[in-house]
Order: structure tokens, then sequence, then C-alpha cells
């Protein structure tokens, strides 16, 4: 039988806490499904883990709701982790989490009330607030969301998480964009429809640490700002249009002074200064144009997003758990 919802769940080096974390999300899952009369699955996909967090989802027993298994050949990157399940969720509805325990399962009957009882096709969490983070990173992240909405025509919202429950029209709309470097939140979004945002706290991890580290954090907006948004495109032009009326005002201004008033041009400072901002500015754009011709030539190339290495399925029912063998690998794109 066709689940009615897939909680999608990536994880990267979570073996440690995942045992807890599916006994927590499974609880809520079967409290929701036993409220609600809803059959749910619950897909994990492995993003190339270097601990055996394959081999920990494997060897998870559903406790009341489907259990499937992805477990990709290599590291991909979250964003090809949510792709891989968007293509495996046999369900309906789809609602993407974290397997880190950051994103509380209590939510996701809130999330299913907005959709079932309000109806909202989109229910996504947002940070109530970044208190806890340095001030550094809560300024990135406002320069980051500045960039990505500056001259967009569908607003992403500021401090939005890929925490999200998205109903049957939404997740197809989802499965028909056909990009491959993608961008979950500015993607999910974009489709439109009915949208809520409910605020949220972050819990504090329970096991392990955070593999997100302040580089990563910035290809990842990189990312999501070439493959989304012509912000940095649009601003490098603005740049050098504001360069060139400086420089043609300069120039008026020099030889007026030197008709009327007499004074001499001035000295090579000024035209090495002119040409240091110059050179600047020219490479500056060529590395941004860099950014976009290298997401068009991976669009061109159309490889696989991902390989699947192991995928498993098992079946919860009335007479108990009832596992399906391994299927064979396979790649998608």
């Amino acid at each position: 039988m066709t689940p009615d919802l897939s909680i999608v769940v990536p994880c990267y080096n979570e073996a440690t806490g995942l045992p807890f974390f599916h006994e927590r999300l499974s609880a809520h899952a079967r409290k929701v499904a036993e409220a609600r009369g809803m059959r749910i699955e619950i897909v994990y996909v492995d993003d190339g883990s270097r601990d055996q967090t394959a081999a920990v989802a494997l060897a998870l027993k559903p406790q009341g709701t489907d259990v499937q298994v992805v477990a990709l050949s290599r590291n991909f990157g979250k964003e090809a982790a949510l792709m891989a399940g968007l293509d495996h969720a046999r369900g309906d509805a789809l609602l993407f989490m974290d397997g880190d325990g950051q994103h509380p399962p209590e939510m996701i009957e809130t999330f299913v009330g907005l959709w079932k009882d309000e109806g909202y096709d989109v229910a996504y969490a947002i940070k109530a607030d970044r208190m806890d983070e340095p001030a550094a990173r809560r300024t990135f992240v406002k320069i980051f969301y500045w960039l990505l909405n500056f001259g967009a025509q569908s607003r992403i919202p500021e401090d939005a998480a890929d925490f999200r429950l998205l109903s049957p029209r939404a997740a197809a709309a989802l499965r028909r964009l056909p990009e491959r470097n993608r961008f979950f939140k500015g993607l999910s979004s974009w489709i439109g429809f009915r949208q809520k945002a409910v605020p949220y706290r972050p819990a504090a991890r329970e096991h392990g640490t955070s593999s997100w580290s302040f580089l990563r954090l910035l290809g990842l907006s990189m990312e999501g700002l070439t493959s989304f948004s012509p912000a940095p495109l649009r601003l490098a032009g603005m740049v050098g249009a504001a360069l060139a009326a400086a420089a043609f005002l300069y120039g008026s201004w020099i030889v007026i002074e030197r008709l009327v008033w007499g004074i001499p041009l001035p000295g090579y400072p000024s035209l090495v200064v002119g040409l240091m901002v110059i050179g600047g500015v020219q490479l500056l754009v060529i590395g941004i144009m860099g950014e976009y011709i290298a997401r068009i030539l991976s669009e061109i190339k159309a490889r696989p997003v991902y390989f699947v290495a192991d995928h498993a399925v098992r079946h919860a029912d009335a007479a108990g758990d009832r596992p399906v063998g391994l299927e064979l690998p396979k790649a998608l794109p």
C-alpha cells in the first residue's frame, strides 16, 4: 500500500545517535498515523558517511511505520541526498528533516495539521532567533539572504530550515523541476501554493558534532546563489555602471580644472589606484561569471546527481515487522 506521507531524513556520520533518533521519530510518526488514519514511511538517506551510519540505518526495525534506507555510493552533498529521498519516497506528501535530532519530531503533528486541517501546501520551520550563534555568522546569514532575495520574483524566507512538509501537489510540482544544481529551500518556495511558517528553536545535538564548517557553509551559499539567483550578476553590473559613471565625472572634472583654472593633470598615484580598482572589479566579475558557467557546464553534462550503493525497504503491518530484501543498486539522474 502506498504511504500517505514519506518522512525523508538525510544522514551524514550519525551512527551514534541514529537509533535514539529513530525511536523518537517513529513514536511521533506512529502517533500521527494512528490519529489521522494515515500510513507513514521513514526514508533514511545515508550521504556516504565515513562511519557506520549506513549499516546502523539498515539494521533499524520498523516501529509502526515503514522504513526505507537509501545508501549513496559516496558523499554527494546534502542537496543530492534530499533529491535521492525525493526520488525514492513512495508517499504522496513529503516531510524533510535532518537526522541530527535538532529538528524536533514533535512538530510533525503541527505540520500535518496545517496540511490536513487548514489546507496549506508547504509548512516550513523557521528559526525563532539566532541569538545563540556568533555575531559574525548572523551577519553572514543576513547578507546571504539579502543577496538571494535581491530582485527575486519569489522571496525566500530568511532563517527558514529544510525542515518542512509538502502536500501531494506541492511534492508533485517539486518533482517536475529538472535542474541538477538544486537549492531545496529556494525551489520549495518558488513553486508557490499556500505556504505557512512555523517558528521553532533547534534542539541541542545530543550526539556528535556538526559537519558544517564555515567553508562548507560558504560553498553551500555560493551553490544556492548561483543555482537560484541572478543577484551576483546584477550587482556586478551595477558596480560596473557606478565605476564607469564615477570615472566619467572624475575625467570631466580634470578637464575642467585644466582648461578653466590651469591646474596640471594629476600624477601617477591616482592613475595606479584607478587601474587597481578597475582590475580588481573585473577579476571579481569574471569569477562570478565563472561560477555561473560552471553550473551551466554541469547541467549540460547531465551526469547523475547521485549513485545508490544499497537500498532496502522494511514494511510494518498488523502482523508485525516484515522485512523486504535489499534491492539492486541503481543510478538516477
